[in-house]
C-alpha cells in the first residue's frame, strides 16, 4: 500500500500490463515439497504452524529464497479463519480438514460464533514479518471462497461429490445463504487482515466449485465469493479469483468481483481469454503433471503455456493447480529460471 511493490513484474501483469521478463510464482509453493519445511514444522500440527505468526512467515519466505519466484504467498489454510471464529476444525495428515460436528441442521447454523477481530492478530502479525523482509517483492495473500469453505462445514471434510453440500443448496437455500453469509463475513475479515498488514495481492480459491453446472453457480456459490470480494473492494491491492475444474463458470467469477482470473490446467489460456472477451489479465496454468516429465517435455508444455497466455493483456505464470508434495524442489528452480529467461514478445 506504500508503492514498494507496484513496479513488480506480478503487480504491474495483475494491474493488465504486459512485462518484458513474466511474473511466476506457485500455489502451494510454501511448505509441502520442501526439505526445510518438513524439518521445521516436524512435531507442529498445521494449524498450530499457521498460527504460530514466526513460524508462518519462515515457511512463506522459505520458496522465494530457494527458487527465486516473483511473489510468496502466505502459508495458511481455507478453515484458518474457521479455526479461528472457534469452529472445532483441525487438518488431518493424509486427509485434510475434519470439522468435530459437520453442519446440517439451520439451528446448528444460527448458533455460529462471531469472529472476534483481535483473534486475527497472528495473521497480521504473520503478513507483517513477511513484508518486512520481502521489500519490493509481493506478497500474495489468500483465502477459499465461501462455497468450498461451507462445504468442509457441511460434509464434516473432503468429499468427492459434495453431495449434501449440494442437497442443501438446491434444497434448502435459505439455510445455505445463512451458511454461506457467516462464511463469507469471517473469509472476508481474513483476507483483510492480510491486506492491511501489507500482501500486495489477494487470491480467492474455490478448489470445489468445478462440481457445479454455471446455473448452480451463480444461484448459491457467486453472491458468498462477491461478498468477500466487496469486503476488500475498498483496497487497492488486485483481487484474484481461481477455482478448479471451473472453466465453463469464468465469467460468472470475474462478475463476482475479480481483476484477475485464475485458470486451471484443462483450459489454454488463450481460449480462456476469448472466453472472458480479451480483456481479462489471467494468471496460469502449467499442467503440474509436468513437473514429473523430462526436462525438454516440460519445457514444450511451458512455452506453449507462455505463447496462450499472450493473447491476455496480462500473464502471471502459476501452475494449474498446487504444487504436489513430491515434487522434486529443484524442479520448480529450474522452471523459475526457464520463465525468466524467455521474453515476453509482447511487452
Amino acid at each position: 500500500m506504500d508503492g514498494r511493490t507496484a513496479g513488480s513484474s506480478l503487480v504491474r501483469a495483475f494491474r493488465g500490463e504486459r512485462t518484458r521478463e513474466r511474473a511466476v510464482w506457485f500455489m502451494r509453493q510454501a511448505g509441502r515439497s520442501l526439505p526445510e519445511y518438513r524439518s521445521l514444522r516436524a512435531g507442529t500440527a498445521m494449524l498450530d504452524a499457521c498460527l504460530d505468526p514466526e513460524m508462518a512467515s519462515e515457511i512463506t519466505l522459505q520458496p522465494v529464497r530457494r527458487h527465486g519466484v516473483d511473489a510468496a504467498v502466505f502459508f495458511s489454510d481455507i478453515v484458518v479463519p474457521l479455526k479461528l471464529a472457534g469452529i472445532d476444525v483441525e487438518i488431518v495428515p493424509g486427509t485434510g480438514p475434519v470439522v468435530a460436528e459437520p453442519l446440517r441442521s439451520r439451528a446448528q447454523i444460527e448458533a455460529l460464533p462471531t469472529l472476534d477481530p483481535a483473534a486475527l492478530t497472528p495473521i497480521s502479525e504473520a503478513v507483517a514479518r513477511c513484508v518486512a523482509v520481502l521489500g519490493s517483492t509481493p506478497l500474495v495473500g489468500f483465502a477459499g471462497a465461501p462455497f468450498t469453505v461451507a462445504s468442509y462445514l457441511v460434509e464434516g471434510g473432503p468429499s468427492k461429490e459434495h453431495l449434501i453440500t449440494k442437497a442443501m443448496m438446491l434444497g434448502d437455500p435459505e439455510t445455505w445463504t445463512l451458511l454461506t453469509d457467516w462464511v463469507a463475513s469471517v473469509t472476508g475479515a481474513f483476507l483483510r487482515a492480510q491486506a492491511i498488514a501489507g500482501a500486495s495481492a489477494l487470491q480467492l480459491f474455490d478448489s470445489w466449485a468445478g462440481h457445479l453446472s454455471e446455473q448452480q453457480y451463480r444461484a448459491g456459490a457467486q453472491g458468498p465469493s462477491a461478498q468477500v470480494l466487496d469486503l476488500v473492494s475498498d483496497l487497492p491491492q488486485p483481487k484474484v479469483h481461481f477455482g478448479v475444474g471451473t472453466s465453463e463458470l469464468l465469467i460468472a467469477m470475474r462478475e463476482a468481483g475479480a481483476d484477475v482470473i485464475g485458470v486451471d490446467h484443462r483450459l489454454p489460456l488463450d481460449e480462456a481469454s476469448r472466453r472472458l472477451g480479451g480483456s481479462t489479465p489471467l494468471q496460469g496454468n502449467i499442467d503440474p503433471a509436468a513437473l514429473f516429465t523430462d526436462p525438454d517435455t516440460r519445457a514444450r508444455h511451458v512455452r506453449q503455456v507462455l505463447d496462450a497466455g499472450a493473447s491476455a493483456p496480462g500473464h502471471v505464470v502459476n501452475l494449474g493447480h498446487g504444487v504436489p508434495p513430491s515434487t522434486d524442489p529443484e524442479v520448480l528452480t529450474r522452471l523459475v529460471e526457464l520463465v525468466h529467461s524467455l521474453p515476453d514478445p509482447a511487452a
